[in-house]
């Protein structure tokens, strides 16, 4: 499994990680563990795992909670993955993050996260009250990196910018909608001039845009929001991208993965899988990306579907 680094300064991780949003508990138990030891196996030692409890995500899941199970059945020990955590700003600051970290490590059983992604918000946030807390929790060993997901650009820049000036530590990461049909924020002139100057790494999210452009037009589980209005231009550009696949032999879902692969600011893909069958099939996208992806990319590049909408992140 390749590595790459997580931002400046961070750690290196595998470039597949797995979600935990809608998986691990639409799964029989047994079938998570063998999965988790398989993805372990494979070098894909990521593992982005939240509490769904906050904003539109108020669903009260439990898969944080089998998730921790189910990696002790496993037999895999904490040193062995990359844990990356989420901190909501749903009602922040009424929900702090320290009592959020408490709730989540204990939801998952164990001591620290080793990344943790700040969420997006609907309300323009209280950046420095922001960084403060996250370097707070930082010096108390809950986690030693951070990031943002979604974040508008101008907040992102005044977070890197306070960070500066008090000599905290800064986002390294940005965890954001990148696809064959999303690209805008990550390659447009905000977000794409901060990962040229290597002062971020993009962790590529719904990539397959719920399952979309894996060929599942109508998925028929919750998935995630669609900025800008244009998921039906997606669904036609998914029979674009099954027939590129079939070029190269590979399945939809390998092509779509292997194209974020190509993009040299990636530091790793996330993905949700419910079957081993499908985390074997997404393995696979890296060679796809290794032996062929510059001409994928350039077979692929047509389908870019938001060029209309906002590259800031604003909606």
């Amino acid at each position: 499994m390749q590595q790459r680094v997580l931002g400046p300064g961070g750690p290196r991780v595998p470039v597949f990680g797995l979600g935990s949003w809608n998986t691990w508990d639409r799964m029989e138990f047994d079938d998570a563990v063998t999965l988790l030891r398989h993805a372990v196996d494979a070098g894909a030692t990521l593992f982005d795992v939240a509490h769904y409890n906050m904003g539109p995500h108020a669903e009260q899941a439990r898969t944080d909670i089998i998730f921790g199970e189910a990696v002790r059945a496993a037999g895999i020990g904490r040193d062995e993955y990359h844990l990356c955590g989420k901190l909501w700003l749903w009602e922040y600051p009424a929900t702090g993050f320290a009592g959020q970290l408490t709730t989540s490590l204990d939801r998952v059983g164990v001591e620290r996260f080793d990344s943790v992604v700040v969420g997006d918000y609907l309300s323009p946030p209280d950046v420095r009250a922001i960084v403060t807390d996250v370097n707070e929790q930082i010096r108390a060993g809950r986690f030693a990196v951070w990031g943002v997901n979604n974040w508008v650009a101008r907040d992102l820049e005044a977070a890197l910018a306070f960070a500066a000036e008090e000599g905290l530590v800064p986002p390294t990461f940005a965890q954001l909608k990148y696809s064959v049909a999303r690209r805008s924020m990550a390659e447009g002139v905000h977000y794409g001039r901060w990962f040229s100057a290597g002062t971020l790494a993009l962790q590529a999210s719904d990539v397959l845009e719920g399952g979309i452009l894996a060929g599942r037009r109508f998925p028929e589980r919750k998935i995630g929001a669609d900025p800008g209005g244009i998921r039906d231009a997606i669904r036609a550009a998914a029979d674009e991208v099954a027939l590129v696949a079939a070029r190269f032999d590979a399945t939809p879902a390998q092509a779509a993965i292997a194209f974020c692969l190509t993009n040299p600011a990636v530091a790793n893909v996330l993905f949700g899988v419910s079957r081993l069958a499908q985390l074997r099939e997404n393995l696979a996208a890296l060679r796809l990306a290794v032996d062929h992806g510059a001409e994928l990319r350039a077979a692929l590049d047509p389908l870019w579907t938001d060029r209309a909408v906002a590259a800031d992140g604003s909606w």
